[in-house]
């Protein structure tokens, strides 16, 4: 699997050094070959599996429309300390080595944030 930054300025590796104890969503895009898709599925859904016995509280995949080879991962965990640790894990790095190098994922971890009249944080 290909590792490509959502935002270069703050990488995924120096969110997880983040000290704050506070939940975070991670949100994390994944670019699959039309061919690999149901196999792509079925190793996400042990992947998600593995996180949620590991401070995930919850996710929920979704698939871009109209023929896209687009999936969006939306995961509230406990802390970014909980995913890092999960993330660096053993088990975990063995899960994701069975991805092909022709799947691309880009993983961000966000806070809520207020906006008046809109969302709450």
């Amino acid at each position: 699997m290909k590792f490509v930054e959502m935002d270069p300025s703050t990488t995924f590796r120096q969110q997880l050094a983040s000290a704050d104890s506070h939940p975070v969503v991670l949100i994390n895009r994944f670019s699959v070959p039309p061919e690999f898709e149901p196999d792509f599925l079925e190793l996400w859904q042990e992947d998600a599996a593995f996180m949620l016995d590991h401070g995930c509280l919850g996710a929920q995949m979704h698939k871009g429309t109209g023929g896209s080879t687009s999936f969006v991962n939306i995961a509230l965990w406990e802390n970014a300390q909980a995913i890092a640790k999960a993330f660096a894990s053993e088990e975990f790095q063995s899960l994701i080595a069975r991805y092909p190098d022709t799947c691309t994922i880009s993983p961000h971890l966000f806070t809520r944030i207020a906006v008046p009249g809109v969302c709450v944080a």
